[in-house]
């Protein structure tokens, strides 16, 4: 991942929901003024939900798949993300087979909705094929803030 967009994963329920977040902050590299202001480019809060969705597929999992974005039915975003906004991303799974699943999700900051996704269609890809399973283990557990099997962290 060139961005990582997710900082914590506050709750997931296997195969159903991710509750996730990003605390934006100006060292962020990322930051584009269109005139009003500095605003975190609206594909990359997309781009936050997937990460979100990507780490409920491996957490389900338990590390042998990731997801890798197919397509998006529809998004609509509602306000700008600015440098020390907490983005509270919520993900929920409409459907998921061996090879596919499919997330809709929203994306908030203090209460205010400030994008909706539909149906966002992602492969699921073997995570071996992409990571070294082990680091990928490792950076779940900081994530959601449990240990590693084993008890490393």
């Amino acid at each position: 991942m060139r961005f990582h967009l997710i900082d914590r994963i506050d709750a997931w329920t296997p195969g159903r929901t991710i509750r996730a977040r990003k605390l934006t902050s100006w060292w962020e590299d990322f930051w584009r003024d269109e005139g009003d202001g500095p605003e975190m480019p609206e594909p990359l809060v997309l781009e936050a939900l997937c990460q979100a969705g990507t780490w409920l597929i491996i957490a389900t999992t338990d590390v042998r798949r990731r997801a890798a974005l197919l397509s998006v039915d529809g998004v609509a975003f509602h306000g700008p993300v600015r440098p020390g906004d907490v983005l509270v991303l919520d993900g929920a799974v409409e459907s998921m087979g061996d090879e596919t699943a499919v997330l809709s999700g929203t994306a908030s900051v203090n209460g205010r909705l400030v994008m909706e996704a539909d149906a966002v269609m992602c492969a699921l890809l073997p995570a071996e094929d992409l990571e070294d399973p082990e680091e990928t283990r490792r950076m779940l557990a900081r994530l959601t803030r449990e240990p590693v099997a084993g008890g490393a962290r």
